[in-house]
């Protein structure tokens, strides 16, 4: 079978920064597929390579098991990082405008436009100038553009980037509605529990490399059950006696924690219960954000952006 966006051996440098160095990775038919990392990793610059819009010093790159072209674009619903709608046109004559590009009639146009405006309680936007929305009004808008046109391939760099939660919800909802229709999607975050809740298949990038790529469950489950989730009342002061342990996220009545060295967790509940009534003790899979730590290395994560 062949992948709608096969990966091979891919680099690009600006300058004396190199920015992708030999990425490799493949995206299977009909599935989620999350490109994550922080910001400055390489996710842009591969997306963009994806996408024709600039060249790679080496590799190979086919979409649907052809090199990526002017034609493989048109395949792609595309929505970059940064949105690129014209300020000065009304939202109904800019979809409408885009989707014809995209080779739709003005017929099945305006019915595919009036259909995901109304989906996203957006219909009385129509005649609104693009320059008076907000973010996210205007976020809603990139993305009904990039996929009014019905394409099989969908990539998002960032797509919830302004977003509040009720919307983000929204979008996630119709992400995931598009892959149970057989549609392939790639997407970007830096966000990893967004990636959990949506992705089947997952690309870790950290400067410029691909340094875990696989399946979401398995990758998960070959971490094994190594983290503790614990929930308290009391005084948490035992969180600091703790040794061979990473805690992760730490907040008044609640902490992740990784095990370390072979800990058994159950010195870390005796220890607990000294100074705390434990509501909840739970040994896990690792979280992804936990799995990209682990992976990369601690000195490498100083951007606490990755820790959100």
């Amino acid at each position: 079978m062949i992948n709608p966006i096969q990966v091979s051996g891919l680099s690009k440098s600006f300058g004396k920064t190199k920015a992708v160095e030999s990425a490799s990775f493949s995206v299977d038919k009909g599935k989620i597929f999350g490109l994550l990392g922080p910001n400055g990793a390489g996710k842009t610059t591969t997306i963009r390579m994806i996408n024709y819009i600039i060249p790679p010093d080496e590799g190979e790159i086919r979409i649907n098991g052809e090199h990526v072209s002017p034609k493989t674009q048109k395949w792609i619903g595309y929505m970059p990082e940064e949105r690129g709608l014209y300020k000065k046109m009304k939202v109904g004559e800019q979809l409408l405008y885009l989707a014809q590009l995209k080779g739709l009639s003005a017929a099945d146009a305006r019915e595919k436009i009036r259909f995901w405006l109304k989906r996203f309680s957006a219909y009385d936007w129509h005649s609104k100038v693009v320059g008076e929305l907000s973010k996210g009004m205007s976020q809603k808008i990139q993305f009904i553009a990039t996929i009014v046109h019905d394409p099989d391939i969908y990539i998002f760099d960032e797509p919830f980037s302004g977003l509040d939660p009720i919307n983000s919800e929204l979008l996630k909802e119709i992400i995931i509605e598009l892959r149970d229709k057989g549609k392939t999607i790639l997407f970007s975050t830096h966000r990893m529990e967004q990636v959990e809740q949506m992705c089947d298949d997952i690309c870790l990038f950290n400067n410029g490399k691909v340094v875990l790529t696989g399946n979401l469950r398995k990758v998960k489950k070959d971490f094994g059950k190594n983290t503790v989730l614990i929930e308290f009342e009391g005084d948490s002061t035992f969180l600091d006696e703790l040794t061979d342990v990473r805690i992760n996220n730490r907040s008044t009545n609640f902490a992740e924690i990784r095990i370390l060295n072979g800990l058994n967790h159950q010195q870390i509940l005796r220890i607990a219960m000294e100074k705390a009534e434990i509501h909840k003790f739970q040994l896990v899979e690792p979280s992804l954000n936990e799995i990209f730590i682990s992976t990369v290395g601690e000195d490498n994560i100083k951007n606490k952006e990755l820790l959100k």
